[in-house]
């Protein structure tokens, strides 16, 4: 006799953000540039039914361009990032509804670039960053009609970094005196709330339509870091947009 094994359920969403974003660092200019915001997002989650545990891997690639208040002159900016995140679930019906939570924490190690177009000396900037992050998320799944086959499903997830370790160039230090002569002056920075404080967000909504499952929803990504007496921030607010995949692997 054969017996049926369900292998782990897997949720894939693709998905394109563009939207509004702020930028300031202080090494490069103290002015705020603002401007265009573009992302493509892969968010997928694994799990049995076995256990309350899931996993999520969040892999994200941006681009920016931004100009300043008087328009003659501007930053360009981009950056991937890739978080792994542990998280436990608690499923609950609610009446005819079905909610589920997961809290849990995050691995993320980011990376990226700006540049000013009005720069000379030092026209770049370099971004690293490894943080560790408390996550909290939550599904909800309900229909508008008793008789609708496919529930719609509500997306919320948060989260924000606790502590980590980044790469800043320190106020007035340039790259070639990083890179060319070797001159280490604290560009290896620990990190903590205090000197980070950030918040990425996502609320998004699922629903059918053409034999396909959309996600639609809204991104909130606010990054800022006051480190080696430098200051940066990076607020995007961005419309998100994608398809989503959930399937399970059987093996007979």
């Amino acid at each position: 006799m054969q017996l049926r094994q369900l292998h782990p359920l897997r949720e894939n969403a693709l998905m394109l953000g563009i939207g509004y974003t702020d930028i300031l660092d202080t090494y490069l200019s103290p002015e705020k540039y603002r401007g265009t915001d573009l992302r493509f997002i892969s968010h997928t989650r694994r799990e049995k039914d076995s256990t309350s545990l899931v996993h999520q891997l969040l892999h994200e690639g941006s681009i920016a361009t931004a100009d300043n208040r008087s328009g003659n002159g501007g930053e360009i900016g981009g950056g991937y990032s890739f978080a792994y995140s542990l998280l436990r679930k608690w499923q609950m019906p609610v009446g005819s509804c079905h909610l589920r939570l997961l809290a849990g924490g995050t691995a993320e190690l980011s990376v990226g670039f700006l540049y000013n177009t009005r720069g000379s000396n030092n026209p770049a900037q370099a971004r690293l960053a490894l943080q560790l992050k408390p996550t909290v998320a939550a599904d909800f799944d309900f229909r508008l009609f008793r008789r609708q086959q496919r529930p719609f499903t509500l997306h919320y997830e948060a989260s924000a970094p606790l502590c980590g370790l980044m790469f800043s160039p320190n106020y007035g230090q340039s790259y070639y005196e990083i890179f060319s002569r070797g001159n280490y002056d604290h560009n290896c920075v620990p990190t903590t709330i205090a000197s980070t404080p950030s918040l990425r967000q996502m609320l998004t909504l699922d629903f059918r339509a053409l034999h396909t499952t959309w996600r639609i929803g809204y991104l909130g990504d606010w990054r800022q870091a006051s480190v080696n007496n430098l200051k940066q921030h990076t607020y995007t607010h961005a419309l998100v947009f994608g398809i989503v995949r959930r399937f399970r692997i059987e093996k007979l």
